[in-house]
């Protein structure tokens, strides 16, 4: 077990709680910290070692909780401070650590912050805290650049002053409700020290920080070249002016400093989309932050040529600064690998890039997602689940229209239908109002098939994703094997991806469409799916072995 070591956020298994649609305790038909507290059993159960929280802070939920109008607290609908504490003691109790989402790039626009920026004038200290512009063109009516939001439409959005004349321009990588923080400035630096104080000293295991390779800005920086055929995309160029600017290890070392105070220092995990592991390892020198999510991995392509390389990419690049790597297969930003794993195209990527593709083949997708988790568990280094990961739960492509919330859906002008369809409330029961999630309805509609994936139905089916997956987390928080950090190849075709760790641990995984055979072992500890009568592995399955 990992648990009690001060390292062990190093070979971590973690559960992220999207926590409006984790589990209801009034009714209310969102999820809320009572309804986690009830469920943290469960989670004890599965295996995990932490569970990290999507924000739970006050907010519109204009995205989802990531435009955040308080650090300090608790929006009402999922709590307040004293269950937030309650929750945190329990979980503990648990043997679970509970890492938060802090949210700096940028904050809501109903932020006191922002609200007093709107009230005081260009030059203004209020305003330095944001990134505000005048206006190009001769009345200053055009935004001061191209620059465009990842959800689609422009970066800029123009303000009425006090006086009710057109103002300045504020900038916001996201959401017209996400206006950017300045971080140059020394209040906001200092103001987001003091949050990482607040929480820690609450109880707080670590923070996972949200979009970590954007709060450095070149504002200077030209136009940019977009792809007019796809203006959601940032354009793929060097010295990006407001992503993964060097800028942005300063601020990392200062905050490192806050975690090491603590005993046991605290954890970050970055959220840092780049462009190369050799890039996300400067985020991961020893005086920065302890890990980062591998967007390589999650988004390679269901083949052992991709996998492997993503793998030893990773694995060689980040051990060189003495990091883990961190694996990932789904979270509330991309499609659910059930679905991605069933589509002709694997690769990942954001939901909104798939929102026309309904096709897909589920049974493949899941037989598919299965053997990826024996891969992704038997790997060294860190590894997050997903809620509903466990369970299987495809994507919900075929929402109503008007039960979308995700801005990317308005922003798009209704072209891209967003993220919605990962973030359906988890079924936990085979029947009922919400299948279990709360006594009520549920804030996204749930399919009428949710009750034959719901947690009920699966439990004790030896051959459920639930059980597969408590399966793996058992053997990989007790076999010797899994606990190395080495990893050594062995070639049995191009199809297959095969390697050893240590006591005599081996994961084979056959991604060709022929049965494969198996090396000579001692014990088959795990598999997938079933074998073939003669022993042979069939096509997208894996299995975990013992050789000595």
């Amino acid at each position: 077990m990992t648990r009690s070591r001060s390292d062990w956020w190093r070979r971590a298994t973690i559960y992220q709680v999207y926590i409006r649609s984790f589990a209801d305790a009034n009714g209310d038909g969102e999820g809320d910290i009572a309804g986690l507290l009830r469920r943290l059993p469960y989670l004890r159960d599965l295996g995990v070692d932490a569970i990290w929280i999507n924000p739970w802070y006050p907010s519109p939920l204009n995205d989802g909780g990531y435009d955040v109008a308080d650090y300090r607290d608790i929006d009402p609908r999922f709590g307040d401070l004293a269950q937030a504490k309650e929750l945190i003691d329990h979980a503990h109790a648990l043997d679970l650590k509970v890492v938060l989402d802090i949210v700096p790039n940028h904050s809501s626009s109903e932020h006191t912050w922002f609200q007093d920026a709107l009230r005081a004038a260009p030059g203004s200290p209020e305003r330095a805290r944001y990134i505000f512009r005048d206006g190009s063109g001769p009345n200053g009516d055009q935004p001061p650049n191209n620059w465009r939001s990842v959800f689609g439409g422009p970066a800029w959005e123009r303000i009425t002053e006090p006086d009710g004349s057109p103002g300045q321009w504020y900038f916001h990588i996201f959401d017209v409700t996400q206006p950017d923080l300045d971080w140059t400035n020394p209040e906001v630096r200092d103001e987001f020290l003091s949050v990482l104080r607040f929480w820690f000293d609450l109880g707080v295991d670590g923070f996972r920080i949200d979009v970590a390779h954007g709060m450095v800005k070149d504002m200077e920086a030209p136009d940019l070249p977009y792809d007019e055929s796809n203006l959601l995309d940032s354009p793929q160029i060097a010295d990006h002016p407001f992503f993964d600017r060097d800028g942005v290890h300063e601020i990392y070392r200062g905050w490192r400093q806050v975690a090491d105070a603590y005993d046991p220092p605290r954890l970050f995990v970055a959220e840092a989309w780049v462009e190369a592991p050799e890039r996300l390892a400067r985020y991961l020198r020893d005086d920065e932050l302890h890990s980062a999510f591998n967007f390589d991995y999650l988004k390679a392509a269901w083949s052992a040529e991709a996998l492997r390389v993503s793998i030893e990419q990773s694995v060689t690049v980040l051990g060189s600064v003495g990091a883990p790597a961190t694996w990932v297969l789904e979270n509330h930003d991309v499609e659910r690998v059930v679905t991605r794993y069933g589509r002709t195209d694997t690769t990942g990527g954001t939901v909104q890039q798939r929102s026309d593709e309904r096709l897909f083949d589920e049974d493949l997708g899941r037989r598919r997602a299965r053997a990826a988790a024996l891969l992704m568990l038997a790997l060294p280094g860190g590894a997050y689940v997903y809620q509903g990961q466990e369970l299987g739960l495809p994507e919900v492509i075929d929402l109503p229209d008007e039960a979308l919330q995700d801005p990317v859906w308005e922003r798009s002008q209704h072209t891209e239908r967003g993220r919605d369809g990962c973030r359906v409330p988890l079924p936990w029961t085979s029947g009922g109002p919400s299948y279990g999630f709360g006594p009520g309805g549920s804030w996204l509609p749930q399919p009428a098939e949710w009750g034959a994936m719901s947690v009920e139905a699966q439990d004790g089916d030896p051959g459920s994703m639930l059980e597969l997956y408590r399966s793996a987390l058992r053997i990989r928080n007790t076999h010797a094997g899994l606990a190395s950090d080495t990893i050594t190849w062995r070639d049995l075709g191009s199809d297959v991806l095969a390697f050893d760790r240590s006591d005599g641990f081996v994961c084979v995984v056959n991604l060709g469409a022929a049965p494969v055979p198996l090396p000579e072992h001692r014990q088959v500890l795990l598999t997938s799916g079933p074998l073939n009568a003669d022993g042979h592995l069939p096509a997208d399955t894996s299995a975990w072995l013992v050789t000595t």
